[in-house]
């Protein structure tokens, strides 16, 4: 970036960023607002329950209350986390913007790597809050396997946990990425595994026939 003129590739890709998190941030408070309507409503949100053919247990409004306002706690955190990602990703296009140009000759080198090493570590901040908000939805939807039984909370919650771990760390994506940056890591993706097979079109054959009737046209 602090080679380049142009940066409206790179201002761009902020642009798309802001918008994933916007997006999440005014989800949250459509769920927020769902919840906080349900817990007006808790005597029927029991009767709900209470009919699953799956709740083995049967709770209480007070049970009730407590598991929706969790998942209100959870909601809240995701909110301010995707909006503080927001923010991030903003100043980030205001560093992009702010960048010293290739032409001002005024700016030494190690300012211009300070510089953009700066700017990484905000976009890296940013995608971290990104990722909090992710795994809070992650959990908010493990949570819900309380409303049927405890031993469902426990296997959903474990079973988030495996799939975050997996995807986090053990991931082709990541083993895709790591190879991108170090030689020494090799990785082939779905496509590069596959041998397409190309045969060469075969002109047709003529029959003896065919050929002295082009041979009399010819003559």
């Amino acid at each position: 970036m602090i080679d380049r003129e142009i940066r409206i590739a790179d201002a761009t890709i902020m642009t798309h960023l802001e918008r994933n998190g916007a997006f999440f941030a005014s989800s949250s408070l459509l769920i927020l607002a769902a919840l906080f309507s349900l817990l007006g409503a808790a005597e029927k949100a029991l009767a709900i329950v209470a009919e699953l053919p799956f709740a083995v247990i049967l709770p209480n409004q007070l049970g009730i209350e407590i598991k929706l306002l969790l998942l209100i706690g959870i909601f809240i955190y995701a909110f301010f986390t995707f909006t503080w990602s927001m923010r991030q990703y903003n100043f980030c296009a205001i560093l992009i913007a702010s960048a010293p140009l290739p032409s001002e000759k005024d700016i030494t080198p190690g300012a211009r790597n300070a510089f953009a090493t700066q700017a990484a570590n905000v976009i890296d901040l940013a995608a971290n809050q990104f990722n909090y908000g992710l795994r809070a939805y992650y959990f908010g939807l493990a949570l819900l396997g309380w409303f049927l039984h405890p031993l469902v909370l426990i296997f959903s919650t474990l079973a988030v946990v495996a799939i975050l771990y997996r995807r986090e760390f053990h991931s082709k994506t990541l083993k895709a990425l790591a190879a991108g940056r170090d030689l020494n890591v090799s990785f082939r993706g779905i496509l590069q595994g596959v041998e397409v097979e190309t045969t060469k079109p075969t002109p047709p054959k003529l029959s003896p026939t065919q050929d002295t009737t082009r041979a009399d046209k010819k003559l």
